[in-house]
């Protein structure tokens, strides 16, 4: 009995043996697999990851010399062109329009002839006034001599005082009817002379709104409208937040203004500040300014935007790069820095405002050092550049030819 109960309980025994000796070898064979896996992958991943910034060739770049300048401070605004004289020519004398004397846009000189009414009329009027004025004449002269008689009779008492009283009220009645008289010669030949219209001003002719052969009313309707065309205002306004900085200016010495078309950015006309209005305007909290700027070869015109700039100081010493070296990133604007080991140096910096092709930097850099210009995206802070030579001597042609054309414009537009 007990011999069968062992050998039954042995036979119980060796299948679960054989279980366990199966699951094991089952989990030692994933084990083997996961850490092959895991050592191809870390493998793989070795031979993908990128190479470090000591071993990536240099960077191809384009560099310039920061340099030392001094610049004007300014204001930049968008104004319009205002003549500074203009003349609605209105007739003063009514009447039929005889002769046009001008063509239209013609450049007229003040006195030059435009308009003929008809005269006829006027002359006559001038005739008879001229002929009263006669008659008014010759009562005063024979008033007058029966006076010296009277005088003569009075005084040896052959009539009475009362007649001579009235002789001489005669003369002095003929006296104001003799001025009365000229006053309407004046006027006659005022209104003659009102029959050739004439321009009051130097300028330039626009379009005529009257043909020969119509009848005008005095001061009533325009006939022409004439504007000068140099000097000429150029109106603009700054706002009040920049009005303080302008006073403060102003009250130094006068302004200059540079006038630009939109199209001709490089050719400024030289002006100076003449009006700075007395209140700011309550809408747009700006203030009016005006400058007078010469015109000779009228390139601007009446009605014209154009864009102004107001210098109001000179800033001595500032330090200048060319506009395409400072970038901008989330901490603000910076530049590459080429240092003597041809490394490229991220450095922060502060711009100010741009002159033509060149910005202000007004913090972070010093004049002498080399900035790249050009290929900015290859560079790595800390790595290594190489300064292509053709590339180098093109910027630093272009960078002098600017830094020359500045101070140039600046002389010869201020000269």
């Amino acid at each position: 009995m007990q011999a069968n109960a062992v050998r039954s309980a042995a036979s119980l025994a060796r299948p679960r043996f054989r279980r366990e000796g199966l699951s094991l070898a089952i989990l030692v064979f994933v084990l083997v697999l996961v850490a092959l896996a895991l050592v191809l992958g870390f493998a793989g991943c070795q031979r993908q990851a990128p190479p470090s910034a000591a071993a990536r060739p240099p960077a191809q770049v384009a560099v310039a010399m920061a340099v030392r300048q001094d610049v004007p401070i300014y204001l930049d605004a968008i104004g319009k062109s205002v003549a500074r004289e203009a003349v609605s020519v209105q007739p003063q004398v009514s009447g039929r329009i005889t002769r046009l004397h001008f063509a239209d846009g013609a450049q007229l000189a003040a006195g030059d002839p435009l308009f003929t009414i008809d005269p006829r009329p006027y002359q006559a009027q001038l005739d008879a006034a001229s002929g009263s004025l006669a008659q008014a004449r010759a009562a005063l002269a024979f008033a007058k001599i029966e006076l010296t008689r009277a005088a003569e009779l009075v005084a040896t008492r052959s009539i009475a005082q009362e007649e001579y009283d009235t002789r001489k009220n005669a003369v002095d009645v003929a006296a104001a009817q003799a001025q009365q008289g000229e006053a309407a010669v004046e006027t006659a030949r005022l209104n003659l002379e009102y029959c050739s219209i004439r321009s009051p001003i130097d300028g330039r002719a626009g379009q005529r709104l009257v043909d020969p052969g119509n009848v005008v009313t005095a001061n009533s309707g325009s006939l022409l409208l004439i504007q000068r065309l140099d000097p000429i205002y150029a109106d603009f306004t700054v706002t009040e937040g920049d009005l303080t900085a302008v006073q403060r200016n102003m009250a130094r010495a006068a302004l200059r203004v540079e006038v630009r078309l939109p199209e001709e950015p490089e050719r400024p006309l030289a002006g100076e500040l003449t009006f700075l209005d007395n209140a700011v305007q309550d809408t747009t909290g700006t203030v009016k300014l005006r400058a007078t700027v010469h015109n000779r070869d009228h390139r601007l015109w009446p009605g014209r935007f154009v864009k102004v700039r107001l210098l109001l100081d000179t800033l001595q010493g500032a330090v200048l790069v060319p506009a395409a070296a400072p970038q901008l990133s989330a901490q603000g604007p910076f530049v590459f820095v080429v240092k003597q080991d041809s490394t490229a140096e991220l450095r922060p910096v502060k711009t100010g405002q741009r002159q033509g092709d060149q910005v202000v930097v007004d913090h972070g850099l010093a004049a002498g050092e080399r900035v790249v210009v050009a290929g900015h995206i290859g560079v790595m802070p800390g790595g290594k550049v190489h300064v292509e030579e053709q590339a180098a001597r093109s910027a630093a042609v272009a960078w002098a030819r600017s830094i020359a054309h500045g101070t140039a414009a600046w002389d010869a537009t201020w000269r």
